[in-house]
């Protein structure tokens, strides 16, 4: 049984998939597991493959969530991004780092897709 909190992740992961969408990304998976760590969508945006990660936040009390996205965070990400292209044969293909922001502080949430958020950490 999921508590609150993962029912917010849920149906926060699952507003950001219906915005990418609608911006023309396409879903190719949704929480991507590796031992390296998880990936909550992995999209394809044109021709480039797309690693989203999602945040989301109930109050702007810790600011923005796009903000919250931690060296350590953006670390374990891109280890289980080149595992994901390795395993895809995909090595070679385009790819980029985005945020998906969701600020419910709001009746209605409001969603931001911050394109190019980081780079590929591996050190």
């Amino acid at each position: 049984m999921l508590n609150s909190k993962q029912i917010f992740g849920k149906k926060s992961e699952s507003i950001a998939v219906k915005h990418l969408k609608k911006k023309g990304y396409k879903i190719l998976e949704q929480n991507y597991r590796t031992k390296m760590g998880e990936i909550d969508i992995i999209a394809r945006d044109k021709d480039v493959i797309v690693f989203v990660e999602v945040k989301a936040r109930r109050s702007d009390r810790f600011g923005n969530p796009k903000w919250a996205v931690t060296y350590k965070k953006q670390r374990k990400i891109s280890m289980a991004a080149l595992q994901y292209l390795k395993a895809m044969a995909q090595s070679n293909a385009g790819a980029r780092f985005d945020v998906v922001s969701i600020d419910s502080s709001q009746d209605t949430p409001v969603v931001e897709i911050v394109k190019n958020a980081f780079e590929l950490a591996y050190e």
